[in-house]
C-alpha cells in the first residue's frame, strides 16, 4: 500500500515512515526536504500520484494564534485539494485529545482548524486524537527556561510514546476511514512538572523547575481535562520504559 506522510521530516512523521515500512507498506515522505511545500502547494500533485492514503503529521513553526491557524489552514486546504485530484481514498489526521474542550495554545487552535477542514472535506477521513508525548515536559521546560530555571504548569496528563503514536497512525492508514477515532493514550497518568524533572535526570540535564499556572499552559488545562475518554486505546510503552531508553542514549 502506498501511503504518503505529510511532515515526514518531523519527529512523528519520521517515525510513521519507519512504522509503515515495518508493516510492509511503501511510504512517500512529504516535506520541504523532499521537494513538497504544503503551504505553497508545490510538489503535492507529483508526490500523491498513485497514493492510497495520506497521514498528516505536520507541525507548524512557533507563531501567534492567528499565524498558526493560517499556516495549518493553508497547508490542509492544499493537501486535501491535491488528494481529491489524485483520488486518495483515506486522509488520516493526527490530532490532540480534548482539543475542542480547552483554549490551549496557538497549536491547539491550529489543530482545531485542521479538524474542521478535514471533517468538512470530500476525502474520506479519520481523525486520531492522541494525548501529549512523553517528551512534552522536556519540551515545555525548554520553551520557558531562563538562566537554568523553567516554569511549568502542574498539568495532569496520560502521555504516550511517540513511537506508539506512529504505529497507530500506520495501522489506521492501512484500514478504512473511521471518522473520529477513539482517544489514544499511554498507560499511566503523570504530572507535567514531574515528567520534566525525571526526563532531565535521565538525560543528565540540570534545571530548576517552578510549578506555576502563569507559564505557557493556563488554568483551563487544570484537573482532568487532558485525560482520555473511558474507551481510549491504551498504547503499551510506559514512561519508565521510555526514560530508560533515553538514559541509554546518553
Amino acid at each position: 500500500m502506498l501511503v504518503a506522510v505529510a511532515g515526514a521530516s518531523g519527529n512523528i512523521g519520521s517515525l510513521t515512515v519507519a512504522a509503515l515500512r515495518r508493516h510492509g507498506h511503501d511510504p512517500v515522505p512529504m516535506s520541504r526536504s523532499h521537494g513538497v511545500d504544503l503551504v505553497a502547494g508545490s510538489g503535492l500533485d507529483e508526490a500523491l500520484a498513485g497514493v492510497d492514503a495520506v497521514v498528516d503529521a505536520m507541525s507548524a513553526p512557533a507563531a501567534d494564534r492567528e499565524a498558526t491557524v493560517a499556516y495549518f489552514g493553508a497547508a490542509t486546504r492544499n493537501l486535501l485539494r491535491a488528494e481529491q485530484d489524485a483520488g486518495v481514498r483515506h486522509h488520516v489526521l493526527l490530532s490532540i485529545v480534548e482539543v475542542h474542550r480547552i483554549a490551549g495554545t496557538a497549536h491547539y487552535s491550529g489543530k482545531r482548524e485542521q479538524e474542521r477542514l478535514v471533517s468538512a472535506g470530500d476525502v474520506p477521513w479519520t481523525i486520531v486524537p492522541v494525548t501529549q508525548f512523553f517528551d512534552f515536559g522536556e519540551t515545555v521546560a525548554s520553551w520557558t527556561e531562563r538562566d537554568g530555571t523553567a516554569y511549568l504548569a502542574p498539568v495532569l496528563m496520560q502521555p504516550i510514546a511517540p513511537a506508539d503514536v506512529a504505529d497507530v497512525l500506520a495501522e489506521v492508514a492501512a484500514g478504512p476511514p473511521h471518522g473520529r477515532y477513539r482517544d489514544v493514550a499511554g498507560p499511566d497518568r503523570h504530572d507535567l512538572v514531574d515528567m520534566a524533572r525525571r526526563t532531565h535526570q535521565a538525560t543528565g540535564r540540570e534545571m530548576i523547575l517552578v510549578p506555576t499556572w502563569e507559564a505557557i499552559l493556563g488554568p483551563d488545562m487544570a484537573g482532568n481535562v487532558l485525560l482520555p475518554g473511558p474507551d481510549a486505546r491504551i498504547a503499551p510503552t510506559t514512561f519508565d520504559d521510555w526514560l530508560a531508553d533515553r538514559a541509554r542514549q546518553r
